[in-house]
């Protein structure tokens, strides 16, 4: 598989519009960071015009923080709307700044998993999760490690172009892999190479086990341990926040998952989301609350989202 190229397809009159909206994206994302994050700030609140996401994302915390006051859940929803915000501008941050501009935004540990990688020849399942920050905190990794990255293809060419070539744009012979590409991802494994996965989606009852997240039995694709399995690799998860302070974000590679596949892919989906779970309690805020994630129901339980 290549690196994305432009096709004069895409400058077609009708894609127009959409070029003078990542122009002026762009434009935006040289501003000063701290410019960008009190937009988004100023900005969030323009969010709750739609609705149905609110909902999504005050149901899904209804059901994982029922310990919580109603108020309580209703701060921590608005915080969410406050960093999905910000994740617009952070977006435009990963794909638009050098990696000078970058390593000056943030402070990474345990490179050292992936330089050990690297020197026992193994491929690497970068193992993530849906936070806000997605984009940036892959930008920041691409500053200490090549790799490549699953992504979601979108029906407007346009943004599929940019999506994907912002992303490659994150190190140097990085390779953006549809989603559905699931034999690309083994050979890259197989070949050394490491590849960003985050399994943290509704995918249907298909290939999906429940398992618990946040006491809520949830539907989790299984597909994580025979990757691992075929391309003989190493499951080494990261994750990144944004400091509540304003002055950057916190990279951490975290050490490699052992015995892993374990040959029981119930418990490795298990693991997986407890991983998840305990990552994203650390900064519940930072977590993509606002879309279906326990849409799939086990049987004979009604839907939450009805």
């Amino acid at each position: 598989m290549k690196r994305t190229h432009f096709s004069a397809a895409l400058l077609h009159p009708r894609y127009w519009l959409f070029w003078l909206g990542a122009g002026l994206w762009f434009l935006l994302a040289q501003l000063p960071y701290k410019w960008q994050m009190w937009m988004a700030k100023k900005l969030a609140p323009l969010l709750a015009l739609n609705k149905k996401r609110i909902n999504y994302g005050r149901i899904n915390l209804k059901h994982c923080f029922p310990d919580l006051s109603e108020a309580e859940r209703e701060d921590l929803l608005k915080r969410n709307a406050e960093s999905m915000a910000a994740a617009m501008f952070e977006t435009g941050i990963g794909w638009f700044w050098p990696q000078w501009r970058l390593r000056k935004l943030h402070t990474v540990t345990g490179v050292e998993h992936l330089r050990q990688a690297e020197e026992d020849g193994v491929g690497v399942l970068l193992l993530t999760t849906h936070f806000s920050t997605l984009d940036i905190g892959s930008a920041f990794l691409g500053c200490h490690t090549e790799y490549d990255g699953l992504y979601r293809p979108h029906s407007n060419a346009v943004y599929d172009y940019l999506q994907r070539k912002g992303r490659e744009t994150y190190c140097k012979t990085g390779i953006a892999i549809p989603r559905d590409s699931i034999r690309t991802v083994i050979a890259h494994l197989r070949r050394g190479r490491a590849v960003w996965y985050a399994p943290d989606r509704d995918l249907g009852p298909k290939n999906s086990v429940f398992v618990d997240f946040f006491g809520v039995p949830t539907a989790m694709i299984t597909a994580t341990s025979k990757i691992v399995a075929l391309g003989k690799a190493r499951v080494i998860p990261f994750t990144q926040f944004r400091r509540d302070d304003g002055t950057g974000y916190d990279v951490v590679i975290h050490p490699p998952f052992e015995n892993f596949p374990s040959g029981d892919e119930v418990a490795d989906t298990q693991r997986i989301a407890s991983f998840m779970e305990s990552e994203i309690a650390k900064a519940p805020e930072q977590y993509f609350w606002a879309q279906k994630r326990f849409k799939t129901r086990p049987e004979g339980e009604d839907s939450f989202y009805e």
